[in-house]
C-alpha cells in the first residue's frame, strides 16, 4: 500500500536531509528560529470580547489580515487562514475551493449561537414528568417520533458527506456543518428516546420517506444537496417541529419539539442564505438559477410527498384531534398545516432570490 505520491517521497527525501542537519545543530547549540521572528501583519492585534457573551467566531475576523476570506482559496492545504506557510505543503484534494460555493452571510453568527445553545437530551428534557397516555395518543407520539429519528439523521450524514471537500479557507463554514451534525445526533436520541420511555415503542419507518432521504444523499454538488437538504426538507421539519410543540399532549414533548426548533431554525437560516449567496456571486447567475429549477422542479414532489404518507399524516391527526375519535378534526388541522409548509417554503426560496411561486410542482391545497 503506496501511503504518499512518488513527488511527495522526493520531497521527505530532501525534508529528511534537512532535518538531519537541524538536528545535529540542535546538539551543537543552533536553534531555527524562523518561527520567532517571521513577520506578522497583526502583531499586536486583539479580537474584542463582548462582555458577557466571550471570544466570539465573528470577533476574531475583524483582525485582519485573518478575517479576509478571499473570492477563490488561495490554497489547499489545511493551514489556518492568514498564517505563514512554508513551500510544499500537500494539497488535500478539495472541490470546494470557491466562497460562493459553501459561503453565508451569516455563518458566523449562526456558528456562535449554536455552540452556546448546546443541550442534552438526556438531563435537559424532563423525562421523569412523562405519564401514561391512551393507547392511541402513545402510539400516535410514538409514530410521529419514528418518522423524525429515520429523517433527522440524514442532517447529520449530509455535512460529513460534504464538510471535507471544503477547502479549510471556508472553516466557519466547516464549523457551522460539525455544529448541524451535532444537532442531528441529538435530534435521533430525543426522539428515539421518546418512543421508548413511555411504554410503546418505534413504529412503521414509510417508503416515501426512505426515498426522499435517499434523493438528498444522491444530489450532485453541494448546491443542489444544500437546497434539497436545508431549504426544502429542513424547512418542512421545522413547520412540523412548530405544529408538534402545539399538538403535544404533554409537557415532555413540547420540551423536546421548542429544543429541536431552535436547531433547525439554524440549518435553515445557513441553507436559505447560502443559496443566496451562491446566486448573486455565481459567475453565470442566470444558467446557475435555471439548472437549480429544474433541480427543484424534480426534488418538490419528492419531497412534500413525505407528508401524503398514511404513517406520517395520520399520527399527527390523532394528536391533532387528541385520539382517534377526533381523527376526522385532527385532519383539518393538518390540512391548514400543509398550507403554511407550502407557503413558508416559497418564502424561503422568495429570500433567497429563487422565486418558485409560478413554477413550484406542488399545490398550496393539501391533496388530503
Amino acid at each position: 500500500m503506496t501511503l504518499v505520491s512518488e513527488d511527495v517521497s522526493r520531497s521527505d527525501i530532501a525534508e529528511d536531509a534537512e532535518r538531519a542537519a537541524y538536528l545535529e545543530g540542535l546538539s551543537e547549540g543552533r536553534w531555527d528560529l524562523r518561527w520567532l521572528h517571521d513577520d506578522r501583519p497583526a502583531w499586536g492585534a486583539k479580537a474584542a470580547l463582548r462582555p458577557g457573551v466571550g471570544l466570539t467566531l465573528k470577533a476574531t475576523n475583524q483582525v485582519e489580515p485573518y478575517g479576509r476570506i478571499e473570492a477563490r482559496a488561495p490554497g489547499g492545504s489545511m493551514a489556518p487562514r492568514g498564517c505563514v506557510t512554508e513551500e510544499g505543503l500537500p494539497a488535500m484534494g478539495y472541490t470546494y475551493n470557491s466562497k460562493y460555493q459553501v459561503w453565508a452571510e451569516n455563518v458566523e453568527s449562526l456558528y456562535d449561537e449554536a455552540v452556546s445553545r448546546q443541550w442534552d437530551a438526556t438531563r435537559d428534557i424532563p423525562w421523569h414528568d412523562l405519564e401514561p397516555l391512551p393507547p392511541d395518543m402513545e402510539r400516535a407520539m410514538c409514530q410521529v417520533s419514528t418518522m423524525l429519528t429515520e429523517v433527522e439523521f440524514i442532517a447529520a450524514d449530509f455535512p460529513a458527506m460534504w464538510s471535507w471537500q471544503m477547502n479549510q479557507h471556508f472553516h466557519e463554514v466547516k464549523l457551522f456543518l460539525a455544529t448541524q451534525a451535532m444537532d442531528e445526533a441529538r435530534h435521533l436520541e430525543v426522539f428515539r428516546k421518546r418512543a421508548l420511555a413511555n411504554g410503546g415503542g418505534l413504529g412503521i419507518a414509510a417508503r416515501t420517506t426512505e426515498r426522499a432521504l435517499a434523493s438528498i444523499r444522491a444530489a450532485d454538488s453541494y448546491i443542489k444537496g444544500s437546497y434539497m437538504m436545508h431549504v426544502l426538507g429542513e424547512g418542512i421539519v421545522l413547520d412540523i417541529f412548530r405544529a408538534g410543540e402545539f399538538l403535544s399532549p404533554t409537557d415532555v414533548e413540547k420540551k423536546i419539539f421548542r429544543m429541536c426548533m431552535q436547531d433547525e431554525a439554524r440549518h435553515v437560516s445557513y441553507g436559505t442564505m447560502h443559496l443566496k449567496y451562491f446566486l448573486e456571486h455565481h459567475p453565470d447567475p442566470v444558467e446557475a438559477k435555471e439548472e437549480l429549477h429544474a433541480f427543484a422542479d424534480a426534488a418538490e414532489p419528492i419531497i412534500f410527498r413525505v407528508f401524503t404518507a398514511p404513517s406520517v399524516i395520520e399520527p399527527f391527526a390523532v394528536l391533532a384531534g387528541e385520539g382517534v375519535d377526533g381523527i376526522e378534526s385532527g385532519f383539518e388541522a393538518i390540512r391548514i398545516l400543509w398550507v403554511k409548509i407550502v407557503e413558508e417554503y416559497l418564502r424561503r426560496c422568495e429570500r433567497a432570490g429563487f422565486d418558485r411561486r409560478g413554477r413550484c410542482k406542488v399545490g398550496t391545497a393539501a391533496p388530503f
